[in-house]
């Protein structure tokens, strides 16, 4: 799989754009950047250029979105699928 994070800081907030195909591989790499900013920072992850997505990023997302960050130019595939696990029950 084949991706790439770009980062930038702003007085607002970090934001990961993001391309290409996410898996288990970019979901380690997110995390290890997240830990690199200060806890009391927004995230945005740009999600303009993904492709494919796997049920590892997913529920990365879904977690990142329950927890604050916000995802910009989400593909609405992914929204169907955080929704849709959002209210099982």
């Amino acid at each position: 799989m084949t991706f790439r994070i770009q980062e930038s800081v702003n007085w607002e907030a970090v934001i990961f754009t993001l391309s290409g195909q996410l898996g288990t591989e970019a979901v380690a790499e997110l995390e290890r950047l997240f830990g690199d900013h200060a806890q009391d920072r927004t995230f945005i992850l740009d999600l303009k250029d993904v492709g494919l997505v796997d049920r590892d990023a997913l529920r990365f997302l879904a977690r990142c979105k329950t927890n604050g960050a916000r995802l910009k130019d989400c593909p609405e595939y992914i929204l169907e699928w955080i929704f849709r696990n959002d209210h099982k029950g």
